[in-house]
């Protein structure tokens, strides 16, 4: 099973800094009731673009944090981040806190959605590398300051989400919705559902959970040894994901049931976190974990901060099933290379005629050359599929069952790697420039 890079997005961070209130985005013109915005869906994360200052950038809409967020920034990404102060963030990891720079008075707009004298959250190194992780450009994550004023309906099917205005916003009857509660701690919103940890029996568990779009897995429950929140004995161990203080490590697992209101999904997958890498987590008595994008993915979601609510309807992914990355390899983005395209056509009447051949077909060879995005397999844990095989880290991956690799998106990568138990895979790489191929099935640890 590899890191599950996608999991860092849970920062969950606590900023050791007393910020002016902000309040947060409201549409431009008083009369609007809504606002429609198209997003990039990318294992599961949403991906939007924002505009600070003026330049366009590329977040992560995440649930799971209260602030603003950039950690990548090219030269030509300039945004004049305006009144910079020096601060300090932790988050999950049982690293050290990291240093950052706070930014106030900013504007932020999405298409009609704008927000003034908005504060961003700056971290100096970038810790997370999204963007090759994500297989495109990611500068930061948003979350509270952009959801605050609004009711949001996120449709994971469509892409789209619709920013309405509570006040002129009527819920309609909607028999097939579940409607639940939320809690907020430090602006992160917390909702009550059940847990089924044992195969034996029904019982369900009360669980308390933050509800984290930026999460891509389906489930985080925290192990306590005073509550039944325990690992289940079929289970592997991993590092599940880098947060801002460090690697987070716990164990991947299935349980029997996750129970939201009357909705229940069966065998999801739960990554089990240990005590030292959710210290900062657990800050709020009773937080048990957290819901992902795996699950909420499955749903047509209103987030509706205001009112202190989310309404779920079941859409046609409800059924599908949970899996994970089967193969062990870790594989990321590499940048781009510039590849060399030969391509043949029939030869022109004139070069047929001055070769002195009869009853022949001629061709001719021509070469172009275009700049094809590149992966690269990061990390292989051990004792995968991926490393009895004999792939290694920094393998530079050319083909995927026969198709060169710049045919797909990192997504498509990460997907096909998710696909379904002793699915044939096989890769051909370069090692040290030579050309190298294997294949392996995709396991079910769990």
């Amino acid at each position: 099973m590899t890191k599950k890079y996608f999991t860092l997005l849970t920062l969950l961070f606590t900023v050791i800094f007393n910020s002016n209130s902000q309040n947060g985005f409201r549409f431009q013109e008083k009369t609007r009731t809504k606002q429609k915005v198209s997003f990039k869906l990318i294992n599961n994360l949403i991906v939007i673009p924002v505009e600070i200052n003026g330049k366009e950038l590329s977040f992560i809409l995440d649930t799971g944090v209260n602030k603003t967020i950039i950690f990548n920034l090219f030269k030509n990404d300039s945004i004049g981040l305006l009144n910079p102060e020096k601060i300090t963030l932790r988050g999950l990891g049982g690293g050290e806190a990291v240093e950052a720079i706070i930014s106030k008075n900013n504007k932020m707009n999405i298409k009609s959605l704008i927000g003034y004298n908005e504060s961003i959250y700056v971290i100096l190194k970038d810790f997370f590398d999204l963007s090759s992780r994500m297989g495109t450009t990611i500068h930061g994550i948003i979350g509270y300051d952009l959801l605050r004023n609004f009711i949001v309906k996120v449709n994971y099917k469509s892409k789209k989400l619709i920013f309405y205005n509570p006040d002129a916003h009527p819920y309609k009857k909607c028999r097939k919705c579940e409607i639940l509660p939320i809690q907020f701690y430090r602006n992160k919103p917390f909702v009550d559902v059940k847990v089924q940890l044992d195969t034996i029996g029904a019982k369900l568990t009360n669980v308390k959970m933050l509800i984290d779009s930026g999460g891509s897995d389906a489930i985080w429950l925290f192990e306590n040894s005073k509550s039944e929140i325990k690992t289940p004995k079929k289970h592997f161990n991993d590092i599940l994901g880098e947060g801002l203080s460090g690697s987070i490590f716990g164990n991947r697992s299935r349980i029997p049931k996750l129970k939201i209101g009357d909705f229940e999904i069966e065998k999801p997958t739960v990554s089990f976190l240990d005590t030292l890498s959710t210290l900062n987590a657990r800050k709020l008595r009773n937080r048990n974990g957290s819901i992902g994008g795996n699950v909420l993915k499955r749903f047509i979601v209103w987030l509706d901060y205001p009112n202190r609510q989310i309404m779920l309807k079941k859409n046609g992914s409800f059924k599908s099933g949970l899996n994970y990355n089967m193969s062990g390899l870790d594989i990321i983005y590499n940048g781009k290379q510039l590849l060399k395209v030969a391509t043949k056509k029939l030869a022109s009447d004139t070069y047929r005629n001055s070769l002195d051949t009869k009853n022949t077909v001629s061709f001719v060879t021509n070469y172009t050359y275009k700049f094809t995005h590149t992966y690269v397999i990061k990390g292989v844990v051990k004792n995968s599929v991926g490393d009895r095989a004999g792939l290694k880290a920094g393998d530079v991956i050319l083909s995927i069952n026969s198709k060169p690799a710049y045919g797909y998106t990192l997504n498509d990568i990460i997907l096909k790697l998710h696909e379904k138990d002793n699915k044939k895979i096989r890769f051909r790489i370069e090692r040290e420039g030579i050309d190298m191929a294997f294949q392996f099935r995709l396991e079910k640890r769990i």
